[in-house]
Formats: C-alpha cells, sequence, structure tokens
C-alpha cells in the first residue's frame, strides 16, 4: 500500500501549490490528492497540477468533493451537486487521478419534516448518477464516512447499506480511520467493508470531536486498525489528512512528523516496506 498527502495540509496555510508539492515528495510520500475546486477549473491550472506533480515524481491519487446538498428537497440544488461531482470526475479523469473522494451531507430539520427514507434515496440517485458518469471515465468514487450525529452515512452499518443500495461497479467506500473511531466503531468491524472500500483517510483526534490532527497526536490506538485494514486487502493509498495546524509557519516539521509515525505504522503493521 502506499503513502500519500491530500495537499490541503499546505494549501490551508497559504503555502503556494508548487512549494507545498516538493516539500510532499522531499518528506517521501509515495502520492498526492488533490484538494482544489474543479467547478470551471481552467485547463491551465490542471496542466499546472499535472506538471508539478510530475515533476516531483509524485502519482495523483484522488480529489476530494463535498457534495452536501446531494439530499437537498430542492431539485435545482440537487442538480448542481450532482453536476458539481462529475466536474470532479473530469479533473480527476484529466490530471491522471484514481478517485473522486466524496463527501454527502447530512439530514436536514433533524430528520422532522422530510421523511430521511426520501432523503437517503435522494442522495442514493445522485451517487448512482455519478458513479455511472465515473465509470465512463475510467474513475472511481469513494465514499467518506462522516463521524457527525445527522450525517447521512457515519457509521459502518450505514456505509455498508449505501453501498449496496447505490450498487455501483465505480462506487466504493473510503475508510477515514479517524472518523471510524469517533463512529464508535471496532476495529473488527471494518470486515464488513471487504471488497467495498478502495482509498483510506489517516489521521488523529483527541476521541470527541473531528480533528485531523498528526497520528501520534491524539489518542487513536492505530495498531489494532491497520492489521484489520491489511486483511481487507485493499489494493490503494492510505493518504494523511491534516488540517488546521495550529502553527502554521512549522508546517512542513508538523507534515514530516505525521509521515514518519505514519509510515512506522504501517511498516510494523506489513502495509508497506
Amino acid at each position: 500500500m502506499k503513502l500519500g498527502l491530500i495537499n490541503s495540509a499546505f494549501s490551508q496555510v497559504g503555502m503556494d501549490f508548487a512549494e507545498g508539492i516538493r516539500h510532499t515528495r522531499e518528506i517521501g510520500f509515495d502520492t498526492v490528492d488533490i484538494f482544489t475546486e474543479a467547478w470551471k477549473i481552467s485547463d491551465e491550472e490542471k496542466k499546472l497540477i499535472v506538471a508539478e506533480c510530475r515533476a516531483n515524481g509524485l502519482p495523483i491519487v484522488s480529489a476530494p468533493c463535498c457534495a452536501l446538498g446531494i439530499a437537498d428537497f430542492n431539485d435545482p440544488v440537487r442538480r448542481f451537486h450532482v453536476d458539481r461531482a462529475k466536474s470532479f470526475v473530469d479533473l480527476v479523469r484529466d490530471i491522471g487521478g484514481r478517485n473522486v473522494l466524496l463527501v454527502l451531507g447530512e439530514y436536514l430539520w433533524q430528520q422532522e419534516v422530510i421523511p430521511p427514507s426520501q432523503q437517503w434515496d435522494w442522495a442514493v440517485e445522485g451517487t448512482k448518477e455519478i458513479g455511472a458518469y465515473a465509470h465512463d471515465n475510467g474513475v472511481e468514487i469513494a465514499v467518506e464516512l462522516e463521524p457527525f450525529k445527522l450525517s447521512l452515512v457515519n457509521d459502518i452499518d450505514s456505509m455498508v447499506r449505501f453501498i449496496r443500495d447505490v450498487d455501483s461497479p465505480a462506487v466504493f467506500a473510503n475508510i477515514d480511520v479517524s472518523h471510524v473511531y469517533l463512529s464508535g466503531a471496532r476495529p473488527e468491524e471494518l470486515r464488513r467493508l471487504k471488497g467495498l472500500a478502495r482509498h483510506l483517510h489517516f489521521s488523529d483526534c483527541d476521541g470527541k470531536v473531528h480533528g485531523d490532527l498528526p497520528p501520534g497526536k491524539g489518542v487513536i490506538d492505530f495498531k489494532p486498525l491497520l492489521k484489520e485494514i491489511k486483511g481487507l486487502e485493499i489494493d490503494g493509498v492510505l493518504s494523511i489528512e491534516l488540517e488546521y495546524c495550529p502553527e502554521p509557519d512549522k508546517i512542513v516539521e508538523w507534515v514530516r512528523d505525521a509521515y514518519e509515525v505514519t509510515a512506522g505504522l504501517m511498516a510494523e503493521a506489513g502495509l508497506r516496506p
């Protein structure tokens, strides 16, 4: 399994894209995920992304897309989010990536106004369309588990159900280790995702709220989780996700520390040399 980084770790502190990519390679990462806006992105920007990543020997794997309105009760809003997700498929195709990391939204109004089943069906319908478009373009969709009370997909049960309801050869689960931990899932529950998961996110947390901390800076015991992940035999990438560095001027050290801890954990688990 390869070890990657979502480049938002550097862009969120205002670092130039090219400089962030250079640091990513110098630190030792195998791949990179590109955090950008795909809606009406220019061909020039796509070429820049490809050129910088190639120059640094970093294959592009994924591009995250938040489609929080995919289950909105307004038809035009749902239509926009589906079309915007398709633009991420175009982006990933054009820059030589593998998947779009799809983040779904939450149930509206505490599930008290619109039946939850209807909102679920809207999300499934939209993801089916996105998945069909992705399949036609040689791209995969990886759905992320969000560990929030009203998230459409917020635990292993809902993830398995969603992937099976969408029933697309191009739609898979993303395993975000920190999110899985915050959802309260036991490591062995990951076994239910065998054959359904393609991409992984890796970060730490304080055990209470979403944090995207460098591994080792929180409370997660990663070893049993990585043991289960190895058993899934995923042909994919584990991408470190870091946000909100408390000391922006030390971002390179922050990312390097995350890399070294994660690389050590993966080697110990037999996931990476």
